[in-house]
């Protein structure tokens, strides 16, 4: 019997790039998939507990999944991803005994090994081998992430990220690099090198390994026309990725480099590595290599101790950077995290969210301004999808996103787009 399944994903690209492995690795042992949980012989759910917001959503699902396996009989169920993380398997089983198979992020080998019966491979070496990706149907993907380091090292106070994905681990360049070959056969125009910080790329090898040197590698696979990469960090990016993104127009000039917090006092407590000044210097180094750089950031408000002093020296430093794009998010206490064990969440959360309402309405108000600027120009995008007839969606190398109006078969194409209007958010226009 064919087995169909339904994958539910949340949080970050991370998360769906493993449920994207996940789907092909099931594909290729004869499952289909279903549009619909309750369609599904197996249904997975990849989980994410960087926030509370996200823990939160994940136990309002896992209690419909339990209603739909009492009424679906011989459902197969599946938790894998952070909730999971490397330890709390045994607790999860307790608390949820309807629960079939655990998995940890980016494992996969439990749930073959369930359904086929089989034993399927160990745990390390389904983390670091190619990936075998079905064909996708067209109009499917176009731009894609592909995870280059598992796992994090770097131990900052509030993230839980390191403790629930290990220790961080560069996958091969030549497993890479076959991967995206096979994508750009199938179809896909723009991949995304990903790691919790991609800048680190290779540092565990003794070969030399670099981001710089797989972003050119990565640019020179034929049939991709973009080559994008995240998340940095601001103690990691160096003057050689910089020059690789200036030397290559394939590789686009846009940097995620969060900077969580513009006090000292702050970024020390969330024991970032950096301080402010640190961080003003690399986007004026940024900017002063590459002046057509889109620059987007992450910033935590009230983060334990955050004055309101301090949380204004964060809104100066995004006045004065200007970043192309912000994710704002309130701060949680994780499990585990030196932040929880240590420092005291005394921020109230409707403090918090006045921040976040108040950051928010300053980068809008940047962006529309920006944005306003750029009417009557003219700007090259990739387009990604069909928004709805005769309206094409894709992105600027900056990662702006611009629609574009035209009745011709745009996908995947790279095309310029006369802007007409723009607001803070998106742009649009007809193409050229």
């Amino acid at each position: 019997m064919t087995l169909t399944y339904h994958i539910w994903t949340i949080g970050c690209q991370m998360n769906e790039a493993d449920s994207r492995h996940l789907a092909s690795r099931l594909e290729s042992v004869g499952c289909t998939p279903a549009e619909r949980a309750d369609e599904a012989d197996l249904l997975i759910l990849n989980t994410c507990v960087v926030r509370q917001q996200a823990e939160d959503k994940i136990y309002s699902r896992l209690l419909f999944t339990e209603s739909l396996k009492r009424k679906k009989k011989g459902l197969i169920v599946a938790l894998m991803g952070c909730l999971v993380g490397k330890k709390e398997t045994e607790a999860l089983r307790q608390r949820f005994p309807f629960i079939d198979v655990f998995m940890s992020p980016s494992e996969i080998s439990p749930l073959l090994d369930f359904i086929q019966g089989a034993k399927a491979p160990s745990a390390e070496e389904d983390l670091l081998q190619d990936y075998n990706l079905p064909a996708p149907e067209k109009g499917q993907t176009i731009a894609t992430h592909v995870p280059v380091v598992l796992g994090c090292s770097h131990a900052c106070s509030y993230c839980v990220i390191p403790y629930q994905r290990g220790p961080e681990k560069s996958r091969p360049s030549e497993d890479i690099l076959e991967e995206i070959l096979r994508l750009a056969q199938q179809g896909v125009r723009e991949v995304t090198l990903l790691g919790q910080i991609v800048d680190r790329y290779g540092l565990d090898f003794k070969n030399g390994a670099s981001l710089a040197g797989l972003l050119r590698q990565t640019a020179a696979v034929e049939g991709i026309s973009r080559v994008r990469f995240l998340t940095s960090h601001p103690n990691w990016m160096n003057d050689e990725i910089l020059e690789a993104v200036l030397a290559d127009a394939r590789i686009c000039p846009h940097f995620e480099v969060p900077f969580q917090a513009g006090s000292d006092e702050v970024l020390k407590r969330m024991r970032r590595g950096y301080t402010l000044a640190d961080y003003q210097r690399l986007i004026d180094r940024i900017r002063q290599k590459i002046p057509h750089a889109g620059i987007s950031a992450d910033v935590i408000v009230g983060f334990c101790g955050e004055t309101e002093t301090q949380y204004l020296e964060t809104v100066r430093l995004v006045e004065e950077i200007q970043p192309d794009m912000l994710r704002i998010a309130k701060y949680s206490s994780r499990p585990q995290t030196h932040a929880a064990r240590h420092l005291p969440d005394d921020v109230p959360e409707d403090e918090k969210e006045r921040r976040r309402v108040h950051l928010e309405k300053v980068l809008r108000e940047q962006l529309d301004k920006r944005h306003r600027l750029l009417a009557g120009s003219i700007v090259q995008i990739l387009v990604e999808a069909l928004e709805k007839e005769g309206r094409w969606r894709g992105r600027t190398p900056q990662n702006k996103v611009v629609f574009c109006d035209d009745e011709r078969d745009l996908l995947g194409q790279l095309v310029d787009v006369k802007l007409e209007w723009t607001q803070p958010f998106s742009m649009g226009g007809k193409a050229v």
